[in-house]
């Protein structure tokens, strides 16, 4: 299949360089192509402009005013993905917790400063998923100064919702690649499967290793997107929501899943996991997974065979 059957569409979006590729079958020609690359990137900008904390009218901005002071009813998608971080947070045993964002006040990774145990203990009463009422599609932080933070859902989940605009308008074989955050439709026009490389978290330079995806998705989370060092120490974004300090456990967790979303959740929390306690939880999940630790060494899980 000559390369000229498959067309890429560069764009910005979530904050990352992101880009769609389409693969065409006979009949099907660019234009045909940009269209409906044009239509899933309106989707994610839909997603971004409803989900994002950056945005003073969005639903999570409206439901973090009103902490404090009442309910919000939820629309269908918001109460979905909200039942989703809800399940997450029930099986990662606590650690998957969008309340857990209020940290960021105290953690500034633009300056290479710890805050003081103070700072943290100011702010440790504001997090935690349990405190959160729910009433059918109501939703209610009882704290103010509580937050949701979507961002941990947000790309992966647009990135899901544009390969199924894509499928939708009748595209066989695309991939959708929201700054690593990865969602494939079909394979390769030639039927061969997408391959999905996952940047070297200590050279961004380099890949470190590329997955084969089958109309999977594919997301990783690192300890390399935002971070200082100090005294010898990587201090990264993910902030373990028991303690209020980054996680220290894994340079990068790559997961392949039937959805974005999933695999995003799935590798925020086994980056949250204690070191010891991940190899067991990763054969419980029976998902494909790459990881490096913090001493370089690289592993993968593959999926078990069914019996």
């Amino acid at each position: 299949m000559s390369m000229a059957r498959v067309h890429r569409f560069e764009f910005r979006a979530m904050a990352c360089a992101c880009e769609i590729t389409v693969g065409l079958q006979p009949g099907q020609d660019v234009h045909w192509a940009q269209e409906q690359a044009q239509t899933a990137v309106a989707e994610i900008k839909r997603i971004e402009t409803k989900f994002s904390r950056y945005q003073p009218q969005s639903i999570v901005s409206q439901i973090n005013q009103a902490a404090g002071q009442h309910p919000l009813e939820l629309d269908p998608e918001t109460h979905s993905l909200i039942d989703f971080a809800d399940r997450m947070h029930a099986q990662s045993d606590g650690l998957f917790d969008i309340t857990s964002g209020v940290y960021r006040q105290i953690w500034n990774f633009q300056k290479a400063q710890c805050p003081t145990p103070a700072q943290i203990e100011g702010i440790r009463p504001l997090v935690g998923w349990a405190q959160v009422q729910r009433e059918g599609a109501q939703l209610f932080l009882p704290r103010a100064g509580m937050q949701i933070d979507l961002g941990g859902l947000g790309k992966e989940y647009a990135a899901d919702r544009a390969a199924l605009v894509l499928r939708q308008n009748g595209v066989q074989h695309a991939l959708v690649n929201l700054g690593g955050d990865i969602s494939s439709v079909g394979t390769k026009t030639d039927g061969q499967p997408w391959t999905a490389g996952i940047r070297h978290p200590r050279d961004a330079q380099h890949i470190m290793a590329s997955l084969p995806l089958f109309g999977q998705a594919l997301a990783t989370s690192g300890d390399y997107e935002r971070f200082f060092e100090l005294a010898g120490q990587r201090y990264c974004h993910i902030i373990d929501p028991r303690t209020g300090w980054p996680v220290q456990h894994f340079r990068s967790v790559s997961v392949v899943a039937p959805s974005c979303l999933l695999a995003g959740a799935v590798g925020t929390t086994i980056m949250l996991k204690q070191t010891e306690a991940t190899p067991e939880w990763l054969k419980q999940l029976n998902l494909p997974v790459l990881w490096m630790d913090t001493s370089g060494e690289v592993r993968m899980q593959t999926m078990a065979t069914s019996p």
